[in-house]
């Protein structure tokens, strides 16, 4: 992965502000236990639900099951922007995640995947690859991975001094 450009947002941040590095927001991404994913419905209505996202060489990766309604929407339209940080007024960063979801097949891919997965809650999931596809094995379900690379990013500081930041890929 390239670096991006970075580019404090004067309009958007106090006066003393300074930009996030993009490794503060790549450790953001990295540490989270917790993501939001947008989605476009097939009609057109915005579609946004929590998720668990792993990053992994310059990307986000999840997964979900064939019959959930983000598969649906990504099966139409590629795009997402994947959100993270913390619901807080006065500290924290969020970061925001713009791209495209492409399917993660590589078997290779797939079992650093699982790898990775095992480390966020806790481990309770316990995946493994097999086929093209991530392998619950608590519950046997069969689920799709998908690889999101930023082509756009925003890291939102909060508290004093505020700021926005924009990454470009």
């Amino acid at each position: 992965m390239t670096t991006p450009t970075t580019r404090l947002d004067r309009p958007y941040s106090a006066p003393s502000a300074v930009a996030v590095s993009w490794e503060q927001a790549e450790a953001v991404l990295r540490d989270a236990e917790l993501s939001w994913i947008s989605t476009v419905r097939p009609d057109g209505g915005p579609h946004v639900t929590p998720l668990v996202a792993v990053w992994l060489d310059g990307a986000l990766y999840f997964h979900t099951g064939a019959q959930e309604q983000k598969y649906a929407n990504l099966r139409a339209n590629p795009r997402v922007v994947l959100t993270t940080g913390a619901a807080t007024w006065d500290h924290g960063i969020d970061v925001v995640v713009e791209g495209e979801a492409v399917p993660a097949t590589d078997e290779a891919i797939l079992t650093r995947l699982a790898a990775a997965f095992a480390t966020k809650w806790d481990g309770r999931w316990r995946l493994s690859a097999r086929d093209g596809h991530l392998v619950n094995a608590d519950m046997g379900g069969v689920s799709e991975a998908f690889e999101v690379r930023p082509t756009r990013a925003y890291a939102h500081t909060k508290g004093e001094p505020f700021s926005q930041t924009t990454y470009t890929f």
